[in-house]
């Protein structure tokens, strides 16, 4: 990392300098599954932010925060009546693939004008000034003037096309949509307006586009293929006056919802591309689409491009939320966290054991306030709110297992408990870590569905916040000089999420565990869950159940002997049994 921020550095002061990052706190969107549903990473734009910053790719000034877009500008495009529907959470619960129960209908149209204004913003600057903009959330080419869907509730580019015009540009602009899927909605807002060229290049066909040089590529077409129809479609662009390129990251091998198979690198060339043919015509960049593990490296990617002209791969085991909450936790009061600026007579007591403590201090170090304090500047409060809770607070006591902390907050005319978490110290493997005895994460305002279904040992649906815990207590347990955090899954899925992070203590059953992700990956997460705890395992035929063992998140270096753990997952071949008979189910 380090020789890529150095790289970066000396890149930026070369071209850097003629480009803006638009970003803001809200692009996240406030839906706890949209994850789990879609694949779609609601983190991203936040993701991308943390990494350009910590690669050195920008810095304070090419950063601008964006003021929401105005409702007489998004009606240049869009149809009253259809802007009238996005107050009605049916309405957005369709567009973003969400339970209507739980959906913050202001919170999500901060989001979308947010996201909006950025775009709009971003090309007035352009257009003035020159150079390149990166919107880190925008691209949303699936809306038309009087409906929507697919993650697009406004079309932002048809927006800031209107606004231009308004404004008396009359130039030719063209749109490079280089997303995986085809874009409706700029057909529909552009029908009949032979000033604004779409040029397109995506996995499958939606029917015949009015206005659309559309180029439609085999499902799974590889770097290769792409690149080079990417060519040809590129010198059919006319000459510009000004450009939007949608750069979506669902084009790479494993998105859930793209159908093609490019690799990180293939995505780079491509902006490579973009970005050459277009020369020195001013252009906004939008991040589009988007299903995957991978999606933020790709706009983290065309962050690099833009900013830096860098084709150098992204470290694969860099984590973005590491890193930030790193940086942050090195921002923290200690005064803060631990309730204290000065050593007291009757601090001293406490710690001799002399009195009993006024206040429970989480591991004996932290206040209730410290928790609300740092999860605040982690970020965690503040979604808990745009999820729709006030008066978010913590609360710690101690029970039989260890400390125990919560966090609470009001809503639907009660209080309630929406992080619960007990800990204590523990040696695992002769070592010692952060052993975590329960955490529930709990969003009482969703439902389960059919879309969203209970998995076992769930009383109610998530919050979407289970790897922002994950890193709480990975920098809790190194703020205490231990060497990792603990937990021994219940169920499948619970050892499944933490997966990346996570491995077994025992070599082999990490062996097991990898050998069933192999084996099961094409069988949906909920069966696998359930026939693991139902008994319905197999492991060459033979009955196997659940094993509940503790898993480890190492900071350091993790004591797993790689040679078992292949040889295990070698000699391992899981299948499940189907609950009406005898059939083994591949």
């Amino acid at each position: 990392m380090k020789q890529l921020r150095f790289r970066n550095l000396l890149r930026r002061h070369v071209v850097g300098r003629h480009t803006e990052v638009w970003h803001h706190r809200s692009f996240r969107l406030p839906l706890s599954a949209v994850g789990g549903l879609t694949g779609f990473e609601p983190r991203r734009a936040d993701l991308v932010l943390w990494f350009l910053a910590d690669a050195w790719a920008i810095e304070e000034g090419m950063l601008e925060r964006p003021n929401r877009v105005r409702y007489r500008d998004l009606a240049r495009v869009h149809t009253q009546e259809y802007l009238e529907s996005l107050s009605q959470p049916r309405t957005l619960a369709r567009i973003f693939a969400a339970d209507e129960t739980e959906l913050q209908v202001d919170e999500v149209l901060k989001t979308i004008r947010f996201a909006c204004g950025a775009t709009v913003q971003a090309a007035r600057s352009r257009l003035v000034h020159g150079g390149i903009a990166l919107n880190l959330f925008g691209g949303f080419h699936h809306a038309a003037p009087d409906s929507a869907g697919g993650f697009c509730a406004v079309n932002d580019i048809a927006v800031a096309t209107a606004v231009l015009r308004n404004e008396g540009f009359r130039g030719r602009i063209v749109v490079i949509d280089v997303d995986a899927h085809p874009p409706d909605g700029l057909a529909a807002c552009f029908r009949g307006d032979s000033s604004v060229w779409v040029g397109s290049i995506s996995g499958e066909s939606w029917g015949p586009l009015e206005g659309v040089d559309e180029t439609v590529l085999p499902r799974g077409s590889e770097d290769r293929t792409y690149l080079c129809a990417l060519d040809r479609m590129l010198s059919r662009m006319p000459r510009a006056d000004f450009a939007f390129v949608i750069a979506g990251g669902d084009v790479v091998a494993g998105d859930r919802l793209g159908k093609l198979a490019l690799t990180l690198e293939g995505a780079r060339r491509r902006d490579r591309m973009v970005l050459e043919a277009l020369g020195r015509v001013p252009s906004v960049w939008t991040a589009g689409g988007g299903y995957g593990r991978e999606s933020w490296k790709v706009l983290a990617g065309t962050g690099l491009m833009l900013t830096c002209r860098s084709s150098t791969a992204i470290p694969p085991s860099y984590d973005p939320m590491r890193a930030r909450y790193g940086w942050v936790s090195t921002k923290l009061s200690r005064e803060r966290l631990e309730g204290a600026e000065e050593l007291s007579a009757k601090d001293l007591e406490e710690a001799l054991g002399l009195r009993p403590p006024e206040q429970p201090r989480l591991l004996g170090l932290y206040t209730a306030e410290g928790i609300e304090y740092a999860l605040s500047h982690f970020g965690i409060i503040p979604h808990i709110r745009r999820l729709g809770f006030e008066q978010v607070h913590a609360a710690i006591d101690v029970v039989d297992m260890g400390d125990r902390v919560r966090v609470m907050g009001n809503a639907l005319g009660k209080q309630h408990v929406l992080v619960e978490c007990m800990l204590e110290r523990r040696r695992v493997v002769e070592r010692d870590v952060l052993y975590v005895h329960w955490l529930a994460l709990c969003n009482p305002r969703a439902r389960f569905s059919e879309k969203r279904p209970q998995l076992p040992g769930q009383e109610v649906p998530g919050l979407g916040l289970a790897r922002e815990i994950g890193w709480a207590l990975a920098r809790i347990a190194r703020r205490l000089g231990l060497e990792g955090v603990a937990y021994r899954p219940a169920w499948y899925h619970t050892a499944y999420s933490g997966r990346y992070h996570f491995v077994f203590a025992d070599s082999r059953r990490q062996g097991r565990f990898e050998a069933m992700q192999r084996d099961l990956r094409d069988i949906p997460l909920i069966e696998v869950t359930r026939a693991a705890a139902e008994g319905r395992l197999r492991n060459h035929g033979e009955r196997c159940t659940w094993e509940a063992e503790e898993m480890v998140f190492w900071l350091f270096d993790s004591p797993l002997d790689e040679k078992i753990v292949a040889e295990e997952r070698a000699n391992a071949r899981f299948t499940i049994v189907a609950s009406e008979c005898d059939k083994h189910v591949p």
